[in-house]
């Protein structure tokens, strides 16, 4: 097959209503299909409010279409128009399906929600379908307790479309460390259609780029990814240093661009009262101070996950229970392989818990030293199914089975 996948069209489409984490991984993506095939051009749909904040390599572009954002109650709301969401929700259907009309794609992988927000990439499904587009569902390798993902996908109406419409289902990440459908009445049809492509590997920029941040090493990074749930991290680690003056590495704590603009004040004005503590609010090359780091503070997100499997990072997880158990699945599959350590807070934040951690984790064992065949391979495998469709141009147009309807949630 051709190295060279000329005139090729992705589109990807990341619905993002909160934090970092689905832009990140549909850009990383992006960019390993554009440098592993240089005629192949790609196109990201996202709703996320920092999406221009990161830089793209040649043949990957962006399309943002207006954000909605997840309350604490769980609903939605416009993030920055002042219209209802149903609106907002009717707008962005409607640049999604145009989008996708013109762009006239190869491929279409959908980030994590089968039919989109709201259902609002079903009608762009069928479309696509009908003209032989390939279309593809990806997954991370833990969605949620599988009680609350069985829920959520009823609600969503969510099986139908892997069964009707999506040709594939990559799931990035390895079965022995999460099965994002278990639990759930998948049907052998959908069950095979499913590929474990392994994580997704992530690699400094490469060039002589500098950090955003001058630390003196060895120092440890305590990220929050983007920052919107982390603040009880934050809080637990700047509370061992504040008690503990015998650590002896100094902390940069990464607080996220989504972390409310008082929370960002008052853990600045705690840090600055530290000698060894620094604070940085975001940086869209993260991977460089991951990599300088002697270790790493992380909630458990996939991304940050990711980048602590690629740069052979030690880790201290402590993962958020609420309003999703992902990061604590995750977090808890970690530490049972041996990959990294886990700390699950309690109410009162008791500082010595999190200094005796932090004290130890320079000496945990490097993720490395666990050897799991494929553990890595997310983007090679990515690769190879996207050249595998896209190197044949196009299905043959199917007609949609006139006695199935799936109909978008309200």
């Amino acid at each position: 097959m051709s190295e060279r996948l000329n005139g090729g069209r992705v589109l990807i489409y990341s619905h993002d209503t909160f934090g970092l984490g689905h832009l990140r991984r549909c850009r990383a993506i992006a960019h390993s299909l554009v440098e592993r095939y240089k005629g192949l051009s790609v196109l990201i749909l996202s709703g996320s409010p920092i999406i221009g904040s990161f830089d793209y390599r040649a043949r990957v572009d962006f399309v943002r279409i207006p954000g909605v954002i997840k309350l604490h109650n769980g609903k939605y709301t416009s993030l920055g128009l002042h219209i209802d969401l149903e609106q907002t929700l009717a707008m962005r259907s409607s640049i999604i399906h145009h989008t996708a009309k013109i762009f006239d794609p190869d491929l279409f992988l959908v980030d994590k929600e089968p039919l989109g927000l709201g259902g609002e990439v079903l009608h762009t499904l069928e479309h696509l379908q009908q003209r032989g587009t390939v279309t593809v569902l990806g997954l991370r390798d833990v969605m949620d307790e599988p009680a609350m993902l069985r829920r959520e996908w009823q609600r969503k109406r969510a099986l139908p479309a892997l069964r009707d419409i999506y040709d594939e289902i990559w799931v990035y990440g390895l079965e022995q460390l999460g099965e994002p459908l278990s639990g759930l009445s998948v049907p052998s049809s959908v069950q095979k259609k499913m590929i474990y492509t392994g994580y997704l590997r992530r690699d400094p920029p490469k060039g002589r780029m500098l950090p955003s941040v001058e630390m003196k090493e060895p120092y440890l990074l305590v990220t929050a990814g983007g920052g919107g749930d982390g603040e009880e991290m934050i809080d637990w680690v700047l509370r061992a240093y504040e008690h503990d003056s015998s650590l002896s590495y100094s902390a940069l704590l990464v607080l996220g661009p989504f972390m409310s603009p008082a929370r960002q004040r008052a853990f600045q004005r705690r840090a600055d009262c530290l000698p060894h503590v620094q604070t940085l609010k975001f940086d869209n090359h993260i991977e460089l101070l991951i990599a300088k780091a002697i270790g790493v503070v992380a909630m458990g997100g996939y991304n940050t996950f990711c980048e602590i499997l690629s740069l052979n990072k030690r880790a201290l997880l402590v993962p958020r229970t609420r309003p999703r158990k992902e990061q604590l699945i995750r977090a808890r599959r970690a530490q049972q392989l041996g990959v990294a350590k886990m700390l699950i807070g309690s109410g009162d934040r008791d500082w010595r818990v999190m200094a005796r951690a932090l004290h130890e984790l320079p000496s945990q064992p490097l993720p490395s030293e666990v050897v799991i065949p494929g553990i890595l391979n997310g983007l090679t495998t990515v690769g190879d199914r996207v050249e595998s469709w896209v190197a044949n141009r196009r299905k043959p147009p199917v007609e949609l089975r006139p006695n199935v309807l799936i109909r978008a949630p309200q």
